[in-house]
Parts: C-alpha cells; structure tokens; sequence
C-alpha cells in the first residue's frame, strides 16, 4: 500500500507528541495528503476556524492536554461532513471505541500503530481497490495490560490508587506495568 492517494486530500493531524506528529506528517504526505498540524484542541479549532481548505480526512490523538481528542469531532463534522475521521489512543479500550464511533469517528486505532494502518483507515471506504484486512483479536494479557492502562488513567498515574480499583495488591500491579505483553 506504499501508494500515493491520487490528488493532494486535505488531512489535520492532532496529537501533543511533535516527534510523533512530525514523522507521521512527512509519511502521510509522502502518501499524498497535504497535513496540517496541531497539537491541542485550541490549536486544532484555531486550523479549522484559518482560511486553509477543510480538511477530508482527521487523524486525532484522545487524550490531549486538558482535553480530549472527542470534542473535535462535531467541528470537524460541521466543516465537512465527509471528513474521515481516525482516532488514535495509548490507551485503547472497547467502551472508549464504542464512545469515539458513537461520536461520529470513523476508525479507532491503539497505538502503537503503523502508518500504512492509518492510510487504511483513513481511505477505507473512499478507495474502490481498499479492501478491509482482517485484524486479529486481542490476546488475554493484551486485554489485561489494556484494561490496567485505562484504570491507572482513570487514577491519574496514581498506582496505589489503581490498585486499590483493580482489587490487586500494589506489587503485583507494579510487576504486570514492567512486563509490556507483545504487541501493546
């Protein structure tokens, strides 16, 4: 899939890690998109609100400082109601992607995440050679590593806190947060 999209489609790129928005942008351009940046809710509205085009296609991290990556989703519908809209998140979980798809999200990807997973996701549906690849379901220790990042989250990093949420004595989680299962 290391193709280019056709013509140049207008994509915003939000996420409060630069290294990673700066990667991801070069590679997403290389495949045809013409990427804005931002790195917070403010500065996502402050593109949106510019007279650049609007964008087709919406790559969005859910947790930005202060904020969520959820509440630009209605912006971005009311500037384009087409717009194809990606989420991606550290902390993935099934109500979380039940939520983002609720709220108008066209795809929910965890990180870490290739970008040729994320040109799929953002042409799936729009590309008539696109066909949809199966993914595999998550392991037992995938889903719990998942579950335990979301309850530490909840807890603001607090891990006696999360411990105490999870019913788990406090070494014991400390060990499953040093053992990263593959593939998280």
């Amino acid at each position: 899939m290391g193709r280019h999209i056709g013509a140049s489609r207008e994509l915003i790129l939000v996420d409060d890690d630069l290294v990673f928005s700066g990667v991801l942008g070069r590679a997403l351009s290389a495949r045809g998109f013409r990427v804005r940046c931002a790195g917070s809710v403010e500065g996502a509205l402050s593109v949106l609100d510019g007279d650049g085009p609007r964008p087709d296609f919406a790559i969005l991290d859910l947790n930005l400082p202060g904020a969520s990556g959820l509440q630009l989703i209605g912006p971005l519908r009311e500037h384009n109601a087409a717009c194809r809209i990606v989420l991606l998140t550290g902390y993935a979980s099934i109500p979380t992607a039940v939520g983002a798809i609720k709220l108008g999200a066209d795809e929910y990807l965890a990180k870490p995440v290739e970008v040729e997973a994320i040109v799929r996701a953002l042409v799936r549906g729009t590309d008539p050679d696109t066909h949809a690849i199966p993914e595999e379901p998550m392991s037992v220790p995938r889903i719990e590593w998942e579950h335990i990042q979301r309850v530490l989250t909840e807890n603001g990093g607090n891990i006696s806190a999360t411990a105490r949420a999870l019913k788990m004595h406090r070494r014991t989680l400390q060990r499953k947060l040093l053992k990263r299962p593959q593939g998280a």
